[in-house]
């Protein structure tokens, strides 16, 4: 990886796939001034088109905990170490994030990623500043805290060790088994009530997820890290999301039955969402991948969201209207019930009682130590 960025303009042509890759267009930033089409002149042939790899940066943002007041959303803090995600989910509500960096919510999302070398020691001011009052954090609520970048990085353990000396809540939100390496930290980290894993998963088709989640382990793995993750006695639930009728939907109940089998003692939905860019990504990428169904799959989604391809309004964005959002719904709630997940609270309530906030220097000391002198 480099920390060097070359631009590519957006005139050259890009194919229509790329392995490994969930985008192979590469449209421009909608804040740019100007933009730019690809044409093709009849020479460009589909054969010599190679991935051009991924580069690192890194994110110099100020601040490491993002605040919310979304009616929809059950935390108000998040944390990630990670702008971009190598995952290459298709479908990715966080994709229009990277225009604000002057980058393509296409391929650029996927490949041209920012990491916070300094989370864990912003985080440790932030948790020690005065007033500071301590709620659940939740990591991987915008990027994946494990994409492939973290074996390397260990961005995300540091965060967690800040977390776990401090003793705060830290619920973590994945896609990856890497998740696992960090075991002996999760297993401390919930003995004191302060952590709780949900694990994604889209689909049980090895093949839809390999197209639509390219870089992300597969649902097979994924089952065996919410298995190990749950013998290891941390509370850990699934996220059959997102849901996209006509797709991935005919997997619902399984994945709910599949759960509750590897030991998972919650699960959550929510249907799809396309917001800004990743309308016009995701319909490019059905016609590329799923042509035969791509007009059905559309015309479903746009029944869940009055005749819209997105809907941004509180109490609706996450599941939807009409009658098709409803069945979707009544058919979670039942498979819930079938097989004992319907108790969402199960396992699930984390503790800030014991929050001590951190010392922020090696020489730091409390005026209220006894041995302070």
């Amino acid at each position: 990886m480099s920390d060097r960025y070359v631009d590519h303009p957006a005139a050259t042509p890009t194919p229509r796939r790329l392995r490994g890759r969930g985008s192979a267009a590469n449209p421009g930033s909608r804040f740019d001034a100007h933009i730019r089409e690809a044409v093709d002149d009849g020479w460009w042939q589909e054969e010599d088109a190679t991935d051009p790899g991924t580069e690192l940066g890194v994110d110099t943002s100020r601040s490491i905990i993002s605040y919310n007041e979304s009616p929809d959303i059950p935390f108000d803090r998040s944390l990630n170490p990670y702008r971009g995600c190598e995952h290459g989910c298709i479908y990715c509500y966080a994709r229009p994030t990277h225009a604000w960096l002057g980058l393509s919510p296409g391929l650029d999302f996927e490949r041209r990623l920012f990491h916070k070398p300094n989370a864990a020691s912003q985080l440790r001011r932030a948790l020690a500043k005065p007033g500071y009052a301590p709620a659940t954090l939740v990591l991987g609520a915008n990027t994946d805290p494990y994409q492939p970048i973290e074996r390397r990085l260990g961005t995300t353990r540091a965060v967690l060790e800040v977390l776990l000396e401090a003793r705060h809540p830290v619920a973590i939100t994945t896609k990856s088994a890497l998740v696992l390496r960090d075991l002996p930290l999760l297993r401390e980290l919930a003995a004191a009530q302060l952590v709780a894993v949900q694990v994604s998963i889209t689909t049980l088709d090895t093949e839809l997820a390999r197209r639509l989640e390219p870089r992300a382990a597969s649902p097979r793995r994924r089952l065996r890290a919410v298995a190990d993750l749950a013998a290891a006695g941390i509370p850990t639930g699934v996220l059959v999301s997102p849901l996209i009728p006509g797709l991935t939907d005919q997997d619902l109940e399984r994945i709910v039955a599949a759960a509750a089998e590897a030991g998972a003692v919650r699960a959550g939905a929510l249907l799809l969402r396309l917001p800004l860019e990743v309308k016009d990504l995701f319909t490019e990428w059905l016609q590329t991948h799923y042509p035969e169904r791509a007009d059905k799959v559309v015309s479903l989604i746009r029944q869940c969201r009055d005749g819209a391809l997105n809907a941004s309004a509180f109490g609706e964005r996450m599941t939807g209207t009409g009658a098709v959002a409803d069945l979707l719904q009544q058919r979670f709630r039942l498979a819930l019930r079938r097989h004992g997940l319907d108790r969402q609270d199960s396992g699930w309530q984390l503790s800030a009682a014991e929050f001590c906030p951190p010392p922020i220097g090696p020489f730091q000391r409390s005026l209220f130590d006894s041995d302070t002198t």
